[in-house]
């Protein structure tokens, strides 16, 4: 999630020595900008310790990051987080120095005696799970990593502890939704791909062009699709490869689309909205659905052929995993042809 997020300037990725070759070469296929990757220690907290030294230190890498007012300290096998909750840690960070997400407690926690027996239990109410993400001042947790001990760097795995034990800095706790669990068996693997795939059917973009007709259609689906599925956008565009507008919405994550347009006389639209869609590597992961909807007021006589260009173009674009469908919508004759 945070490379799809403009406001973050770079992104530290710390991983073991033996895995160092394999996450560039993830990196580089999946064309992520703004990423750099840190060897990792032999604990949690000196693997964050080297990720906050590249900023300050070129012993990791070959050129100085430019050192954040803000870091944002955040567990990849937490890949639910979003944008909303990154921001209020962030935000919180700036005023109280450190912040941090927290969950309540599902569980009673309690302590055993040296023969395994009950010693004694925690009120839960009193209490709340630690979770990430978590922001900090950079020069507040960098400080505190500087000055902890050997100790805390090997046994230690509470940030918010370290800024408050070293640098004397109280953290803000901000209440996390849900989607901040941990993946760590392997039946959480299951879970995650569940989510994700709920996710990416709930979530729909409705592209038009400029033009009046293809406006008004697009609001009126916009309107219908609010009560169908979870996210809709919309988005009217002049379709230019140069629009960081519509590159950024087509970075948030979306996988379902709907492009209108007011003619179907040729698919000039389709096609660079799908050049778009390869520039940016949108289907690498997931299959793109582009529902590609042509309003034809007048009538067409060249309705079969076109329908043959679209029909190859839609084979074309399957091989780079995008999920091509035509929809003509006739206005005289008040009937719609889809096409697959």
């Amino acid at each position: 999630m945070p490379y799809r997020i403009s406001w973050i300037s770079d992104i530290a990725v710390v991983v073991s020595p033996e895995n160092m070759e394999i996450m560039k070469s993830v990196i580089k296929k999946y064309g992520h900008k703004r990423t750099t990757v840190v060897e990792g220690g032999t604990t949690r907290h000196r693997s964050i310790f080297n990720g906050l030294e590249i900023f300050v230190e070129n012993r990791f890498i070959s050129s100085l990051l430019q050192k954040p007012e803000v870091v944002i300290i955040h567990d990849a096998v937490r890949p639910f987080v979003e944008e909303d909750i990154l921001f209020k840690v962030v935000m919180a960070a700036k005023e109280h120095g450190a912040a941090g997400a927290i969950r309540p407690l599902v569980s009673t926690v309690i302590a055993s005696s040296a023969d395994g027996c009950l010693d004694h239990s925690l009120d839960r109410a009193k209490y709340r799970a630690s979770e990430m993400p978590q922001a900090f001042l950079f020069d507040i947790i960098h400080q505190a990593y500087r000055q902890c001990s050997d100790y805390d760097l090997d046994y230690g795995t509470e940030c918010l502890h370290l800024a408050l034990k070293y640098s004397k800095t109280t953290a803000k706790l901000i209440e996390g939704s849900p989607d901040l669990w941990k993946v760590t068996y392997k039946r959480d693997l299951y879970a995650a791909e569940s989510l994700i795939k709920d996710t990416l059917s709930q979530q729909v973009c409705v592209i038009t062009d400029m033009k009046k007709d293809a406006v008004q259609v697009g609001f009126l689906l916009h309107e219908t699709l609010k009560n169908q599925v979870k996210l809709v956008k919309g988005l009217s565009t002049s379709f230019c490869k140069n629009d960081h507008h519509l590159q950024n919405t087509l970075l948030g994550q979306c996988y379902n689309f709907i492009c209108i347009n007011d003619t179907f006389s040729d698919f000039k639209e389709t096609h660079q909205l799908v050049e778009i869609l390869e520039t940016i590597n949108a289907s690498v992961l997931y299959s793109i659905v582009l529902i590609s909807v042509h309003i034809d007021i007048f009538g067409n006589a060249s309705f079969n052929t076109e329908m043959q260009t679209l029909v190859h173009f839609a084979k074309e674009v399957k091989k780079k995993n995008i999920l091509l469908y035509g929809l003509v919508i006739h206005y005289q004759k008040l009937a719609a042809l889809l096409v697959v």
